[in-house]
This record gives C-alpha cells, structure tokens and sequence, in this order.
C-alpha cells in the first residue's frame, strides 16, 4: 500500500500538467500505478475502505509515504520548502517548534475524529515581540462529497488582547497561518484548532483528511528591534505620564484651576501684583 500510495501521489502531480482534464488525466494515471503494481480498481477501493476503519494504521503509512516524496523530490533538485526548514527545530532557541502534539494524524468528518484543538499557556522561554506560524500539510482523499475545512490560530495577550486569524481548507496543499507580534505586550496563551466540516452529508463512501507536518513556530524579535520596541513603549509612557501631569489642578491664590493645562506662576518682586502668566500669551491677566 506504501509503494502504491507514493506512485499515486506522483500520478496526482502529474495529472495537473498533462493535457486534457485534471480528472480525466488523474483516472488515467490512477489506472497506470494499479497496472503496475498488479492490483485492481476494487481492490485498491476495498483497501482504502479498510484503512478507513483504522485510520491510526494509515497515520504511520502516510508518514512514510510523505518522507519518501520528499527525498524523491530533493534528489530531482527540489529546493527545502518552509514546511522542511522547520522539522528538526526543538522547543527553545530564537526560533522554536513549540508544537508538542502529534505531528501527523488523519481527520474523517464524523466526531469526535473531525478535529485537532491545541492550547498552550505561555512559560518564561517567550518573550514580547514573539511570532507564531501555524503551518502543516493535507492530503485529502474523497471518494465523494465536499472538502471543508477550517484551521484556525489564536494568540492572547496580557492586556486581554487577542489576534486570530483563520483559513479555510479545501485543497491538498501546503496550509499556513500567522500571527505578527503585539507591540509591548506579553503573550498569555496560544490556541488554534483544525476542524473538518461536513459530518451531516449521510455516506457510507470514503472521506479522509490526511495531516502532515504539523508544527507551530515561535519566532522571538530580534535583540536590537526589541530593544527599539521596548524605548518605543518606554517614551510612549512617558508622553502620557508628562500629559497627565499637565492636566493636573495647580493653585493660584488659594483656589484650583481644574480646567486646561498646567499655568507657570511668576513670582512677584516686593510691592509688584501677583501676574498668571497662561502657556498662551494672548491670556496674561493682572490679578488685583
């Protein structure tokens, strides 16, 4: 099943450059792979029918299967993709994989196997200014119905902020999902969840969502940019700290100026009126 898979995996690529219709060429090419490994169309049905029932087998086949698609492409002169420059980072370090689930699984549009939620609560490895990228691999095999998914990636802050972005998934591919960092803030938590829609359309034909490559990366801001945010926030403080101060009531001749900014009081020589000179010149009024 493991060589099948990798040469109809092929035959899938190709069926998107030949002429004529991507589903004419794709039978065409189906047809070839099962020719040459000696297997029929039913039997290569009744095999999918049977994984179905045990999707945790067809995880540790597609894992193989997507391994050896990759070397196959390296060796023809394939450049490392964002979704291969990530696999072998760990969970420290500027930039980190902090996904700590299972980094392949199959999704069939019945609950409670239609979906993957994560939750992690932020520990003293992050820093303010952190990214995060969602990204993974699917690989859809319908016999019928529609392909719906949804994946989703959320990020909480210390003041109760939170950024979500979402993507809908409707085609075998390469999925990704961001989340820039929030400025001054310290991130709380970080949630996210990939979801497979159409559990109300009644069929006894085979619907699978093969997920590869899972992994949520962690990027921290560079020192001098971080550095830069952080005086950025410092003065911003400081501007609203220096405008409060202004606005504050200050006395002149035992009443409070409750109203407007800060007034400068001169002090009056001996014999001289007491003047309140306002920051506005056009305001200089001699008190008796």
């Amino acid at each position: 099943m493991e060589d099948i898979l990798v040469d109809y995996h092929i035959a899938k690529a190709m069926a998107n450059f030949g002429e004529g219709t991507q589903d004419y060429n794709l039978a065409l090419y189906k047809a070839a792979v099962l020719e040459q490994h000696g297997v029929s169309e039913a039997d290569f049905d009744s095999s999918m029918v049977y994984y179905y029932t045990r999707a945790d087998r067809f995880v540790d086949i597609y894992r193989r299967v997507s391994e050896r698609l990759e070397e196959r492409a390296v060796a023809l002169g394939a450049s490392e993709g964002e979704i291969s420059k990530y696999s072998m980072l760990k969970a420290n370090g500027d930039t980190a994989n902090i996904w700590i689930e299972r980094e392949a699984a199959v999704l069939m549009p019945t609950p409670p196997y239609n979906r993957i939620d994560f939750d992690y609560e932020a520990d003293t490895t992050y820093r303010q200014g952190d990214s995060f990228l969602f990204q993974f691999m699917t690989d859809f095999m319908y016999q019928s119905g529609s392909r719906d998914a949804l994946a989703l990636l959320s990020v909480t802050y210390d003041n109760d902020t939170t950024i979500t972005r979402y993507t809908g998934v409707n085609v075998s591919g390469h999925t990704m999902l961001r989340v820039e960092p929030l400025r001054g803030h310290n991130v709380r938590r970080v949630r996210g969840f990939i979801y497979l829609g159409g559990g109300n359309e009644q069929t006894t034909q085979m619907r699978l969502l093969f997920l590869d490559h899972l992994q949520l990366i962690r990027f921290h801001q560079p020192e001098a940019q971080q550095q830069e945010a952080n005086e950025e926030t410092n003065q911003k403080d400081s501007l609203k700290r220096d405008t409060i101060a202004r606005r504050e009531d200050v006395a002149v001749d035992g009443r409070r100026d409750t109203v407007g900014p800060r007034r400068a009081i001169l002090q009056p020589s001996a014999g001289a009126p007491l003047h309140r000179v306002d920051v506005r010149h056009d305001r200089i009024k001699a008190q008796p």
